[in-house]
């Protein structure tokens, strides 16, 4: 693993961590954008399994975003303008032009590649996984303010709670009264995954408001590269699929497939059936020099 850390346009820094081949070329590198309340060390067994799926002369490329790991906390000026530009540093600095996004990672890799459009970062490949962006209302985001309210007044428990009902509707845990939700996840709130969460929830209130609290066209997003692939997990909430489907129907040339086995959680779990189709998108056709 190579390990550097970038100067950024606003005078922040981001920690760049890339696993195969150190100095594989353009068309061999896959950048690997996370999702909300997850850093790049969580993407580490997902990274270093794509790599080892590619081969020899490949490398995967992974960064912390804004406000995790070793990456500076996000400007008083976040917004998804700013992610965006944070993929114009990473990718300026490896020379890679294929991206993979995963959950609110995906919403950035989106947004990132219709800005690029017709510029000399212009992505050659693109695929998302159940990627976290509201496309004509595809996901209901009424629970954000609460969640919100809840994390600016440290209100841990109640902010988790709120945040797991509203990103797994229909379920079991959605129907629990959010009371009774909130007390159980108090009880469980010192293990070292919610210690995690608790510290990214400042930074993960900024962000799925940058991704998801503003309703976007799915035809704002038809310049995306054709060829462009969105994944999604077949027992991921309902939700990732109907966004995936708008998506796909106005992208040109786009593909939609489902992982059957898939959960939301597989990308950074290196499920490995997950594994080996992202890395048969990118090695389809490959323009390395």
């Amino acid at each position: 693993m190579e390990e550097r850390t970038l100067d950024t346009d606003d005078g922040g820094r981001l920690a760049l961590y890339s696993y195969g081949t150190a100095d594989a070329p353009a068309g061999r590198r896959v950048l690997v954008i996370g999702g909300a309340f997850l850093t790049a060390l969580i993407y580490r067994p997902f990274s270093m399994a794509l790599a080892a799926r590619l081969g020899e002369g490949w490398a995967v490329d992974v960064y912390d975003r804004r406000g995790r790991g070793g990456s500076s906390e996000q400007p008083a000026d976040y917004s998804m303008d700013t992610e965006i530009s944070d993929v114009r540093a990473v990718l300026g600095i490896t020379g890679g032009r294929h991206v993979f996004g995963h959950s609110l990672g995906g919403s950035v890799a989106l947004n990132a590649a219709k800005e690029f459009t017709g510029t000399a970062f212009e992505m050659d490949r693109l695929a998302v996984y159940d990627a976290a962006v509201n496309i004509d209302g595809s996901v209901d985001m009424s629970w954000l303010a609460g969640f919100a309210e809840s994390v600016d007044g440290g209100d841990f428990p109640r902010a988790m709670a709120r945040l797991k009902r509203g990103m797994s509707p229909g379920t079991a845990l959605a129907r629990i009264p959010e009371p009774v939700l909130a007390g159980l996840l108090a009880v469980v709130s010192r293990t070292r995954a919610n210690k995690l969460l608790r510290e990214l929830m400042p930074s993960g209130v900024g962000e799925l408001k940058a991704a998801m609290e503003e309703r976007r066209h799915a035809a704002d997003f038809a310049s995306l590269p054709e060829g462009t692939c969105f994944l999604v997990g077949a027992k991921s909430p309902e939700y990732y699929k109907v966004t995936a489907e708008r998506l796909h129907a106005a992208v040109p040339g786009s593909s939609l497939r489902v992982s059957p086995k898939g959960v939301h959680g597989s990308v950074p779990a290196a499920f490995k059936e997950l594994v080996a189709d992202i890395a048969g998108y990118f090695s389809e056709t490959s323009n390395a020099a």
